[in-house]
């Protein structure tokens, strides 16, 4: 089977270089390793010192790489489906103008590049595949979409009944299915890993939980975090540069101690390097300071996180716990829609079924602590 593993972070911590350097660590341990980036700034290349093209290219022995190419992927892909569609719409009465405005389906650049990564991982050559993906808001952006771009298809076009029968439903329907097995990899702890790669900053460390929250949200688990960019200790050095490192570094030492502190501890860490690190000697250099002699896919397959929701009986009604880390600062809301929970957290929004028994009640209060938020609920019959 092969394992997903995909790097995220704010812009500038340094990502590429890591997942660079974890594909180029597993393919010297011997695993056949393909590292794919859906950036847009196309730097997975520099790291390697090569072009790289959409179609996966040797790099090393066992190593390989491939730059996807969204806007390719949508004139290739896309424009067909969207030409039945508009065809469809144009036969049911609307002007060419509102059938050309409703077929542009929102992020489907994005959304292509992702399942591009999937038809990759899924054609079986590669035991792992490295995902370079774009800065932490592009990131959640593409990992909601295959569940917001569902709900849009199935409103929009009322798949069960509007295209019964038609050639158009069954592209539509293959395509929802098609971004069904896309969620249900990506939240599969089992084959999929996330890196969240950081920067030892308190603004950056900020981003970072907010970036824990909303994949939480969206299922998806979050198995290792990378401090990147670390200052040397500088311990017995002389002089005004090394009176500046080591203050840098206390500092950065009071940042991940606050890390710590908060319940994010087990971090991995990189040191800052005095020259880009560019080419395979000097990826294998952060690759084995990263992971040692231990094993790059530590933490992809191993338990899976506790579900987003558990619901608990109390005297007089219940309590529902949503598995959602939260940082001291956490601005959340929450708003019952019919049977969904609205949960909102620093902006990042997700609609939550809620549990069977759950739906006839009503929401007596909620409280939140760093493991996640506890609704209550009264008994059944009283919503």
């Amino acid at each position: 089977m092969t394992r997903l593993l995909l790097f995220t972070g704010k812009g500038g911590v340094g990502k590429t270089t890591l997942a660079a350097a974890t594909a180029a660590g597993l393919a010297a341990r011997g695993h056949k390793t393909l590292v794919v980036s859906t950036d847009p700034a196309h730097s997975l290349g520099d790291a390697f010192a090569r072009r790289l093209t959409p179609e996966p290219a040797e790099v090393d022995h066992a190593l390989y790489g491939a730059q996807v190419d969204p806007r390719g992927l949508v004139d290739g892909v896309w424009q067909d489906l969207r030409g039945k569609l508009r065809s469809w719409m144009a036969g049911a009465g609307l002007d060419a103008l509102e059938a050309e405005e409703l077929t542009v389906l929102p992020g489907v650049d994005e959304l292509l590049a992702l399942t591009e990564v999937q038809r990759l991982a899924e054609t079986g050559r590669w035991h792992t595949v490295v995902v370079d993906c774009g800065p932490t808001a592009e990131t959640l952006r593409l990992l909601a979409l295959p569940e917001a771009v569902s709900g849009y298809l199935d409103r929009m076009f009322g798949l069960q009944s509007v295209f019964a029968g038609r050639g158009t439903a069954q592209a539509v329907r293959r395509l929802a299915a098609h971004l069904e097995s896309l969620k249900s990899l990506l939240a599969d702890p089992g084959t999929t890993g996330v890196r969240l790669v950081l920067t030892p900053e308190r603004v950056v460390v900020a981003e970072a939980r907010r970036t824990l929250s909303a994949l939480a949200l969206r299922g998806i688990r979050v198995d290792g975090l990378v401090v990147n960019r670390l200052m040397p200790a500088a311990r017995g050095w002389r002089g005004a540069g090394a009176s500046w490192i080591r203050a840098r570094r206390r500092q950065q030492d009071e940042v991940l101690a606050e890390l710590a502190a908060s319940g994010l501890a087990g971090f991995a860490r990189v040191e800052h390097r005095a020259v880009e690190p560019v080419g395979l000697p000097a990826l294998l250099e952060i690759a084995q300071e990263l992971y040692g002699d231990g094993d790059p896919l530590l933490g992809v397959g191993s338990d899976p996180a506790p579900p987003l929701l558990e619901v608990s009986e109390v005297d007089g009604g219940y309590r529902l716990r949503v598995s959602v880390p939260l940082g001291r600062d956490a601005a959340v809301e929450l708003a019952r829609v019919d049977d969904d929970l609205s949960i909102t957290v620093d902006g990042f929004r997700r609609l939550v079924a809620l549990p069977e028994r759950l739906r006839s009640c009503r929401i007596t209060g909620a409280e939140s602590s760093p493991h996640g938020l506890v609704v209550s609920f009264t008994g059944e019959g009283q919503r």
